[in-house]
């Protein structure tokens, strides 16, 4: 599939979240997907390598936060961002935000510092730590208009991971797929958070399509000092 029809999808794909590429974001977003794709064949970074599928499951999905971001030149910090989504995306599109980019494994950060330099992005910082040692770092925890994260742990556990580095009053919006996520009323609770917004959708394009749900939470005050617990803890025993 050619560089133009691969554009095509991925400007449809986010035409609904009120976005427009400019042709700098596009020569990124492809020069990404290229990247992606050669340090793919030396170290595991995704599974998905089709072109089409880059687009929509990776970019789009990513970009699908856009709306709910309100202040362009926030902060943003991405805790488990794997190979950078859905952190890098933003940044591409929204230059003046602030982002941290979160990951436990030191050879994804090693990508993601190729990909900056490769982008030419600035006012990117990466950060090799779990999330429950990131958030008890000074100058991380309660700081962040805006945290977020495309992850598989169950919600109760993702909220321990990323509520403690949002700021009294900011967000954590969390990428889900179309699963029950339960009840997480009391991890709300003992967090300091309230659910204000759930919404779920379809990404579709060329022959990829998936289900995406996000869940926004606001946080209601800072963090009680006992949390997040160690690492391990909170995906052994679950607030619930």
């Amino acid at each position: 599939m050619n560089n133009g029809n691969l554009r095509t999808i991925l400007e449809t794909c986010i035409a609904p979240f009120g976005l427009t590429l400019t042709d700098e974001m596009w020569e990124k977003f492809d020069a990404y997907r290229a990247l992606l794709k050669e340090w793919n064949e030396k170290m595991n970074l995704t599974a998905i390598t089709d072109d089409s599928e880059i687009m929509v499951k990776h970019f789009a999905d990513s970009l699908s936060l856009y709306p709910y971001i309100t202040g362009k030149s926030s902060n943003l910090c991405d805790i488990g961002t794997g190979a950078g989504f859905p952190g890098v995306p933003l940044k591409i599109v929204m230059p003046d935000l602030s982002v941290t980019l979160v990951d436990s494994l030191s050879k994804r950060l090693t990508f993601l510092n190729a990909l900056v330099s490769e982008l030419g992005l600035s006012g990117i910082e990466l950060v090799h730590a779990r999330a429950e040692d990131f958030c008890r770092k000074p100058g991380c925890r309660d700081s962040f208009e805006y945290v977020t994260a495309r992850a598989v742990a169950p919600m109760n556990v993702l909220l321990e991971y990323c509520l403690p580095a949002v700021k009294p009053g900011g967000k954590f919006i969390a990428m889900k797929g179309s699963r029950d996520e339960g009840s997480f009323t009391y991890a709300c609770r003992r967090l300091k958070a309230a659910p204000i917004k759930t919404e779920s959708f379809t990404l579709t394009g060329a022959d990829a399509s998936f289900e995406r749900t996000i869940f926004i939470f606001e946080k209601t005050g800072p963090t009680p000092p006992q949390f997040p617990r160690k690492a391990g803890i909170p995906a052994k025993n679950p607030l619930c």
